[in-house]
């Protein structure tokens, strides 16, 4: 049997238990009438968005085909293939199922998580996390069914498989970009235009359900931080598994190309006992039920893709596919690159826990400027954003040089697929997190009582570091999976070592560094656009209707809802076209060409990744400096310090939830099209 199959099978199981999570949440109970309202109104708001995101994405996807089609055609001499439409489409449409299902299993554990929290905070994970789960091995698994099934359809192409394969790659980037940008935009809109007017003005809390976009924020929650997220992460996995295969297949070594086949299957089954693990915990420590899934997930994958690497790969001497230097391939040097992967996982993880939480120093001090006002608390944030970026950059430096050392340019690709083998475990901590943050929102807005809140609020504050180490993870594995596609092109359409004292190619690095500023200058306005409609239609209401404030009126949730979600899409087009339309341009334009590709896709990783970790990393600092403050401390709710903090927040929002995120998916995004497009710039 060829390994793949395990691969299939194994996605399929992976489905099959997801489908069992998602009707096992279902049949809990979901409370009292008020918080089944509430609910209501979220999850409708969460599907009406996803499914008008949805047709767009269908006419894109069909424009896409038509043209990959063509050109697969007219290019089929110099290496390309028109099935790479055929798995273009269905990477895409994978990527928009796993979506809408963890999104649909969200919005129903959300207040089944708030009614559970009546029994103990035990409870409550147990419906959230089983949530995020569902969510976490959709991602998972349909993207290993999808890189199995296309592998095993077309692998008698030896010729033509990278190539079709890649098709399947940039199908997961369009729909992932256009996710997380649209998402992205959605929920910070609603966050900024409620944080400006309702803490800020006039002094209600958060999740009041005075507030007129307190929905629109809580479905925003769910677009941008499951749907985004999985379709970010779901990306970068059958990436890196792809990027691996095509260069185990230009060594000639089959075995090594179907290895990381088989570390997916094995993160699969490692990452179904951790969740296990933590949905099943009976103790009130959160972060610990959360943390022995994720440890018994790593260390379970690291030991048996060492068995399996010590049982299939032969040692042989091949020729480095882009220097032509001899590389001796082993099991133990291809084990201790994909062991590096997972180290740097772990290392960036924790990293952007340390800048992030408020239970380390540098957030609390940003929580300290704010005493003197917004000006001090933005700038204290700015800084640790960028200091936060040198320990990631450094870890993904160490980790590229020592795999390259070991296996060329296949330890970069393998070390990917090491750091995402546990996706499914990563996945459902991250989509857990904007469950428990609705669970907290539900649990104000319907008035459960202040010790179920106060639950839900401590599920909520470890979701939070959960999704910083999440945002940090996906970043850290985007920069990987982008070096991977850079190898292949470097290989397949250069065929020599790209050198910096080629002109063209330093003109490349230039404008692919800037990439990454002009794409999050766009996401920022749209998203600073939509927040200045926001924050007008909800002052509108409250001028035109007192009784809003007073309790007595309830405010047209609906409105902002609609505000969100027409700009999301309108919005998210520009970006997302133009990721694609940039290096076909670069490699077209006859003073650039071929070379100045290779260079773009280095520039704009370098900077991509730079400027995504400070976003993220200052924009988390921005809020848990906030919500430390909100534990009472230098001063509490409402004093000149929390104001202040909120004023960075609101800043950070767009940050770390729209451009920063982004950029994971627009660096791959481009180095895809580079690859997929080459023929034309040859």
């Amino acid at each position: 049997m060829e390994y793949p199959w395990i691969g299939l099978i194994i996605g399929i199981f992976g489905v099959l238990l997801a489908s069992y999570f998602y009707y096992w949440v279902k049949k809990q109970d979901e409370g009292s009438e008020e918080a089944k309202r509430i609910a209501r109104y979220i999850r409708e708001g969460a599907q009406a968005f996803l499914k008008r995101e949805y047709k767009t994405l269908a006419i894109y996807l069909v424009v896409m085909f038509v043209i990959l089609f063509i050109i697969g055609y007219l290019f089929s001499e110099q290496g390309l293939d028109f099935r790479s439409s055929i798995t273009f489409i269905f990477g895409g449409i994978l990527s928009a199922i796993a979506g809408y299902f963890g999104m649909s299993a969200a919005t129903i554990a959300n207040v089944r998580t708030t009614n559970a929290l009546k029994e103990g905070i035990p409870s409550g994970l147990k419906v959230a996390f089983t949530g995020g789960a569902v969510m976490g091995l959709s991602v998972a698994s349909l993207g290993l069914i999808g890189v199995s099934a296309a592998y095993l359809a077309f692998s008698h192409e030896t010729q033509k498989l990278a190539a079709i394969l890649f098709g399947f790659s940039f199908g997961a980037s369009s729909i992932a970009l256009f996710a997380r940008v649209g998402g992205g935009i959605y929920t910070k809109a609603a966050d900024v235009g409620a944080d400006i007017v309702g803490k800020v003005e006039v002094g209600i809390p958060e999740d009041d359900p005075r507030n007129p976009a307190v929905i629109a924020d809580n479905v925003g929650d769910n677009v941008g931080d499951v749907a985004g997220m999985g379709a970010d992460l779901y990306e970068s996995y059958v990436g890196s598994i792809i990027a691996t295969i095509a260069i185990g297949i230009a060594l000639g070594l089959k075995e090594y190309a179907e290895y990381a086949i088989l570390v997916a299957s094995i993160g699969l089954i490692a990452s179904i006992v951790g969740i296990l693990i933590t949905a099943n915990y009976k103790g009130e420590n959160v972060f610990k039920a959360l943390n022995m899934g994720s440890v018994t997930s790593v260390v379970l994958t690291a030991l048996l893709s060492g068995i399996v690497a010590y049982m299939i790969l032969p040692e042989v001497s091949v020729s480095d596919i882009i220097t032509g230097s001899k590389i001796v391939m082993s099991w133990y040097k291809t084990f201790f690159s994909l062991i590096l992967g997972l180290i740097a996982g772990i290392v960036i993880g924790f990293v952007t826990q340390y800048y992030t939480s408020d239970q380390y120093k540098p957030t609390q001090d940003v929580a300290k400027a704010a005493t003197t006002g917004p000006a001090t608390d933005i700038l204290a944030g700015m800084s640790v954003g960028m200091m936060s970026t040198m320990i990631p950059m450094i870890t993904i430096a160490l980790a590229m040089i020592i795999s390259y050392k070991l296996v060329g340019i296949y330890g970069i690709s393998i070390a990917a697929v090491g750091m995402l083998s546990t996706l499914a475990m990563t996945m459902s901590m991250d989509a857990y997190g904007p469950i428990a943050d609705n669970a907290a929102g539900i649990a104000e807005m319907a008035k459960v009582g202040e010790e179920i809140r106060k639950r839900a609020e401590n599920l909520d504050a470890v979701g939070n570091t959960t999704a910083a180490i999440g945002k940090g993870f996906a970043i850290g594995s985007a920069a990987l999976t982008a070096l991977a596609f850079f190898a292949n092109y470097s290989k397949y359409i250069v065929g020599e070592d790209i050198t910096i004292t080629n002109p063209s190619i330093v003109a490349g690095v230039f404008l692919g560094a800037l990439m990454p500023f002009i794409f999050s200058s766009m996401a920022i306005r749209a998203v600073q656009r939509a927040a200045m409609e926001m924050v007008n239609e909800i002052r509108r209401q409250f001028r035109e209707t007192p009784g809003i404030l007073e309790g007595k009126a309830t405010p047209d949730y609906s409105r902002c809802v609609d505000i969100s979600t027409k700009a999301a899409l309108k919005e998210m087009i520009l970006p997302t076209v133009s990721a694609i339309l940039a290096p076909v341009l670069v490699g077209i334009i006859p003073a650039l060409g071929k070379e100045a590709v290779g260079g773009f896709i280095i520039g704009a990783t370098a900077s991509g990744f730079l400027l995504a970790v400070y976003m993220a990393n200052a924009g988390g600092s921005w809020d848990n400096a906030k919500k430390f403050i909100e534990k009472g401390n230098f001063g509490g709710k409402g004093s000149d310090a929390h104001k202040a903090s909120v004023v960075g927040d609101t800043v950070g929002d767009p940050l770390k939830d729209t451009a920063g995120p982004s950029l994971n998916i627009l660096i791959k995004l481009m180095s895809i099209v580079a690859l997929l497009f080459a023929p034309i710039f040859l």
